[in-house]
């Protein structure tokens, strides 16, 4: 055991100590709503049994496509408890204390997520049920999320149920944001709140501002949240250049509900970051004429309309959902060699997407039946002054499919299904390629001993169509050969789940096979043909999980750990070859507690990010830079948080967080370009913030 993981867990065990030492002498009673149960009406609409859930769940809730709990699935749940005690200010935090869940980058225009080692682009992803299409630019993220007004976050790692939506080629992901009655105090018709955060390494000051309320029937909400702040400080002390935050965003929402049970929802969120960045956003590379910084501006917005029955009866319990969706990167592109040559450059990813689909509630269960659509695009305009060019890609699909999820024999849940698909994609030539196939999913689990001992295990296989290459690869000279290859995938998970007392065990094991994975290049000789679109790679993911928790009265405590390897064509994957694929993880570590003092309205907690050293990055491929390689160093990152809502105001919230206590210099696992030597001259990994605090005020009225 390496000094770091053994000061980290002693940190961990004295934190438990503190805030629980009634748990040495004795175990607790199960909390009313102990972590991984449901309430009965969630268990009718969503078959998740006790403890049949990922440990930090609170409850099973509904997020986007496909995120209804699946029977011997691994669900990964970030419900609205807690949401409300990480108070998060970027994916990042959102996901804290899921060591299978890592998000790379230090800002959060360029952060990505990857869930068991695989990036987010391979999952289907939804915000309030839109389907995102958001591989822009592979120096930036591919989901800028404002999580101030989000509900909550559902991942189904690796198999996902049918009803996920196309391309779930390793699971889904599903983001909810708040609706008016989620904030509302009880008896009250109207509210609203007030929010400023205060970030003393960056300087950085954040407010929003909403207001909310409900009528006859008819809801509405707004919001609007503004951050300026600039550079953050490393932890070994450097400023590093390019980080400052320039960002606004903002919600609407408005829904109608008839007394029937009918209800119509439409919302509109829009998210800008527009600030000045490293060259290359998540790394900085010296590259001749080219500056250190340039602005992006990173636009994303995402509209969605809903119909549902919340008063269903007997088999018709229908949804509708019709969206689009839009992420755009614009900036300037500067020739290596001349630095008077200055090409203005915007990228933009569209889907317009829908599906409609029906509910039928069963004795032993429920069937879910649809079809659904999308419509991609994926376009650049190179404005370069001697040779612009325009290029786009696009893609149109349409399926149907089922999904059963059914209780057939006590203690016993399963879930299987299957969709079928049938996509058209035009290139970049206009040429046009007609591809299908059929995808199928089994999972189930099994309660060996009522109460106590859960098994669960899945398996998948999913067709996922051609991707759309990424906006800032396009090159009007690509060629298509004999067309594209539909992209793969095999998915299998097993693992089981102990509770007693309040104490959780819980043990996974996965492996994700993604074949034919799309990784064109703009055009680069041998050993990739120059100008070809239609490079392809395969995928292995695999690793397991680990993890325990403790939950009684008034607080936590958790430890988890996941050991995540990814192969690329049969070869160790780095974070080049990894673009839009995976990126290597190893072995890491999630702590964290927290505790409730009610009598005084005062919270606290800390968690504790441990990163073990690996070298499995010293292995070359061939299309790799020229650069040596080298292995990842370890790290541990602990933070902690203080929150205090006056009893006698119960209304208005103070909270400090610090943030990175011990002031690690470190690069966090999931970033790019740090197993490289040398990209180029003067090459430098993206380092994470130091030292921080981070001063919050809440006021509701």
């Amino acid at each position: 055991m390496s000094s770091d993981l053994l000061r980290a867990l002693t940190v961990s065990t004295a934190m438990s100590i503190f805030l629980c030492p009634e748990a040495l002498a004795q175990s607790a009673p199960a909390p009313e709503a102990e972590a991984g149960t449901t309430t009965s009406e969630e268990n009718e609409e969503a078959q998740a049994p006790a403890g049949g859930t990922q440990l930090d769940t609170i409850l099973v809730v509904d997020v986007g496509a496909g995120a209804n709990a699946t029977a011997g699935a691994n669900l990964i749940t970030i419900d609205q408890q807690e949401i409300d005690r990480k108070k998060p200010q970027d994916l990042r935090e959102v996901f804290s204390g899921e060591p299978q869940i890592a998000v790379g980058g230090a800002i959060p225009s360029t952060q990505k997520i990857y869930v068991n080692g695989v990036d987010e682009n391979n999952l289907a992803v939804t915000v309030d049920g839109s389907r995102q299409n958001n591989k822009v630019f592979h120096h930036n993220g591919t989901y800028l999320l404002d999580p101030a007004l989000l509900k909550a976050a559902s991942v189904q790692a690796g198999v996902a149920p049918a009803d996920a939506g196309p391309g779930a080629l390793a699971g889904s992901l599903g983001f909810e944001t708040k609706d008016a009655v989620d904030l509302l105090e009880p008896g009250r018709n109207f509210g609203g709140f007030v929010t400023g955060i205060w970030d003393t390494n960056s300087e950085t000051f954040t407010t929003g501002v909403s207001g909310f309320g409900q009528q006859d029937g008819f809801e509405y909400l707004g919001y609007i949240n503004y951050g300026r702040g600039g550079n953050f400080t490393a932890g070994n002390g450097q400023e590093m250049p390019g980080t400052g935050t320039d960002l606004i965003s903002g919600l609407a929402k408005i829904a109608y509900e008839s007394v029937e049970g009918h209800r119509f929802e439409l919302s509109h969120e829009q998210v800008r970051d527009d600030a000045l960045r490293p060259y290359r956003a998540n790394v900085y590379i010296d590259r001749g004429a080219e500056p250190e910084l340039r602005n992006y501006d990173l636009r994303r917005q995402n509209t969605v309309f809903t119909y549902t029955d919340t008063s269903p009866e007997g088999w018709w319990d229908p949804k509708i959902v019709l969206a689009y969706s839009r992420t755009q990167i614009g900036t300037l592109e500067t020739d290596r060699t001349d630095a008077n040559i200055v090409s203005p450059t915007d990228g933009a990813t569209s889907s317009f997407n829908g599906k409609v689909e029906n509910r039928f509630a069963l004795d032993i269960g429920s069937v879910t039946a649809g079809f659904d659509f999308y419509n991609d695009r994926a376009d650049l305009d190179y404005l370069n002054s001697t040779e612009p060019f325009f290029t786009d890609e696009r893609a149109t699909n349409i399926g149907a499919y089922a999904q059963a999820r059914l209780e057939p024999f006590d203690r016993t849940r399963i879930s299987f299904g299957g969709r079928a698909d049938h996509q058209w994609f035009t290139g970049v030539d206009d040429s046009d390629w007609n591809n299908a196939g059929i995808s199928g999913n089994i999972s189930g689990e099994y309660d060996l001993m009522p109460e106590f001992l859960t098994v669960k295990a899945g398996t998948s296989h999913v067709w996922g169509g051609v991707p759309l290459a990424e906006n800032y690869l396009q090159n009007p000279l690509w060629t298509y050969g004999d067309g594209p290859e539909p992209v793969t995938s095999n998915n299998y998970t097993a693992g089981l789940e102990a509770r007693y007392n309040g104490f959780t065990f819980e043990a996974n094991v996965f492996r994700t096979d993604i074949n034919d994975a799309r990784l064109p290049v703009f055009g680069r000789g041998a050993p990739v043909p120059a100008f070809t679109s239609i490079r392809t790679l395969d995928l292995v993911s695999k690793g397991w999980e680990i993890g325990g928790r403790y939950d009684w009265d008034a607080g936590f405590v958790s430890v988890k750990y996941a050991d995540i390897n990814a192969d690329v064509d049969g070869k160790p994957a780095d974070t080049e070859i990894g673009r839009y694929l995976t990126t290597p993880l190893g072995q890491i570590v999630m702590i964290g507690a927290g505790y409730t003092f009610d009598d005084w309205g005062v919270k606290v907690g800390g968690d504790i990010e441990i990163a073990l050293k690996t070298d499995r990055t010293l292995v070359r491929h061939d299309t790799d830079p020229t650069s040596a390689k080298k292995e990842l160093p370890g790290y541990d990152v602990v933070n902690a948080y203080v929150e205090w809502t006056p009893p006698s105001k119960p209304n208005f919230t103070l909270r400090a967080d610090a943030l990175n206590i011990f002031d690690e210099d470190y690069t966090d696992r999931a970033a790019y370009g740090q197993d490289f030597a040398e990209l180029g001259p003067g090459n430098e990994p993206h380092k994470d913030p130091g030292r921080s605090f981070r001063l919050s005020v809440t006021a509701r009225f």
